[in-house]
């Protein structure tokens, strides 16, 4: 970390006080610079996998929270919905709070108010302190599931590594292995002890997790590189995106517990969101990415665009089929809690299997071809859940699943990846509020669509069991075909001196025309050099006169950075 040939770093230009991190630009962008984040990543899997594996964990406890506060599942799923509500209040002002407190600061925090909420959970005496203490965690956890993404691929923009594949893939590790360890540890947990164990389980993950942030993670000085400096708060942008966030989630986990679209529990809260989003949308603060709770002129990004919107669909593919296994394995195949969740096992094997391959397979042919292969390779793992009939082995089925979810792992790191391609480097934080908010609507959308599917198909009496479960597989294909045709958008190659690829400054689109292997004098194949070229060919002319990008910040074109003083 000591070489002097420091790659240019626009925020440590424009904040003094932060020290500048150096890169070798010569070195490989891949392994050889990789190895410098072991640490963070190191810290940041540990913490992230807490919010992902707890989720899953309380879905499998909820019949025995039921019956231990005398409840009933219509107010105790306020459990699960009040975890994902929290989780979205606190997503869309992430890049407001990391600019203001630092990443590594903010993250110690999630990880303390996390914990603090599982030992709250715990504690709880009826169900209306546990749904209150869910809330908290929940938005613990959107502040872990935010960072968890953001922070790294910030640490790899100062490190001067272009090609982020392979550290996506990485970081991705908790989105795996969640969905295997949290239904057999909850299986584990309620076979041999009492609920509060569903929750007090997170206590020494969490406490490992904070002794690895305060060794390992890079100390906050300045602003923060990914994020835009100065920025006010914005108080009616929050409330209305937050709002307009909670009201569309509550309507859309209404469509699944109601059974369709047309009840006002669903039809109201649908409303008001979008008439809050629209109007957040029209507000004159969110053309100013330097007043904007959420700057929302990054949707200018193909790579922003496309990749907010295949996470859409790539949620709405996961979690539906999420949902519908562990009814599919438990209320058609018979099994029991636990052995659905063994069941499940291979598939998030698989998914974690196939991640190693998916990120240095997307640095090498990009984004675009992966990301299509995987939602139809998922799409076609699906499929024959579609047909399965009584005799069909459990054996078989899980085989498939473990199929399944190696499709899983290729599809979601192009995804995930391709909102970074053409970026500056001060919009990371505001590009991965944007895609977490996209993948979190997507999922519950996905979830609604086959419960009312499903419950639909049994309300008419035409189908058994078996087929309604086939009807409800079906909409989850199509859902992940939807995904394959909108993934034909994202960029392809990227990383190389090539049209898709924007290392990581805060160059201004530049000067058109400039042919391949020319530039200013001194800049020729210089990574500030082919940001200038290969900006202007993506944007294809998007940038306004006198140098504002897309992002919004002005930038005079002979003073490269200055947006940032």
């Amino acid at each position: 970390m000591n070489d002097s040939r420091a790659i240019p770093d626009h925020d440590a230009t424009a904040n003094p006080g932060r020290s500048q991190r150096s890169a070798n630009p010569g070195r490989s962008q891949r392994g050889g610079q990789l190895s410098g984040l072991r640490g963070e990543l190191t810290a940041v899997i540990t913490g992230g996998v807490m919010p992902i594996m707890d989720s899953t964990i309380v879905a499998i406890g909820m019949p025995n929270l039921i019956a231990a506060f005398h409840s009933n599942a219509a107010t105790m799923q306020w459990v699960s919905t009040g975890y994902l509500l929290g989780l979205a209040v606190t997503v869309p002002i992430m890049g407001w709070l990391q600019a203001r407190l630092g990443g590594r600061s903010l993250w110690i925090a999630g990880l303390v108010v996390f914990l603090a909420g599982s030992v709250a959970c715990a504690l709880s005496w009826n169900e209306i302190s546990l749904i209150a203490f869910r809330v908290g965690q929940g938005m613990a956890a959107g502040m872990l599931m935010t960072l968890m993404q953001t922070l790294p691929v910030q640490e790899a923009r100062r490190h001067g590594i272009e090609q982020i594949g392979s550290l996506i893939s990485v970081i991705s590790v908790p989105v795996a292995t969640g969905p295997i360890l949290g239904p057999v540890l909850g299986g584990l947990v309620l076979h041999w002890g009492s609920w509060h164990w569903l929750f007090l389980i997170n206590v020494p993950i969490g406490l490992v997790a904070i002794v690895f942030a305060l060794l390992w993670m890079p100390r906050d000085g300045g602003t923060p590189e990914g994020t835009t400096p100065r920025q006010s708060f914005d108080p009616l942008g929050f409330v209305l995106v937050s709002g307009g966030l909670v009201a569309i989630l509550l309507a859309l986990t209404n469509v699944a517990t109601d059974g369709g679209f047309g009840h006002s529990s669903v039809l109201l809260p649908l409303g008001l969101g979008v008439v809050m989003l629209a109007a957040f949308l029209a507000e004159p603060r969110t053309r100013d990415p330097r007043r904007a709770l959420i700057d929302i002129s990054l949707m200018r990004y193909r790579s922003v665009a496309s990749g907010a919107a295949s996470y859409f669909l790539a949620g709405g593919a996961m979690y539906a089929a999420q949902f519908l296994l562990p009814m599919f394995w438990q209320q058609l195949r018979g099994h029991s809690v636990l052995a659905a969740a063994l069941l499940l096992v291979p598939q998030g094997i698989g998914s974690l299997l196939s991640r190693l391959v998916a990120g240095p397979l997307t640095d090498r042919i990009g984004s675009r071809t992966v990301a299509t292969a995987g939602f139809f390779l998922v799409a076609l793992m699906t499929l024959p859940f579609a047909f399965v009939s009584a005799s069909t082995s459990d054996a078989l089925l899980s085989g498939l699943l473990f199929f399944r979810g190696l499709a899983l792992g290729i599809l979601f790191i192009p995804v995930m990846l391709a909102a970074y391609l053409d970026i500056p480097a001060s919009a990371v934080a505001n590009a991965t509020i944007i895609t977490r908010v996209a993948q979190q609507v997507g999922a519950s959308f996905g979830t609604a669509v086959v419960a009312v599917v499903l419950e639909a198909s049994l309300r008419t009496g035409g189908v058994d069991g078996s087929g309604a479960f086939h009807q409800a597989f079906w909409a989850t294909i199509a859902i992940t075909v939807a995904g394959g045709v909108v993934a034909l958008w994202l960029p392809g190659r990227q990383g190389l001196p090539g049209r898709e690829g924007l290392p990581a400054t805060q160059e201004p689109p530049g000067k058109q025309g400039s042919p391949e292997g020319q530039g200013s004098p001194g800049k020729q194949g210089s990574p500030e050099d082919r940001a200038l070229r290969d900006g202007q060919d993506l944007l294809d002319g998007h940038a306004a006169p006198g140098g504002l990008e897309p992002s919004g910040h002005l930038q005079p074109p002979d003073e490269p950075g200055s947006s940032d003083r």
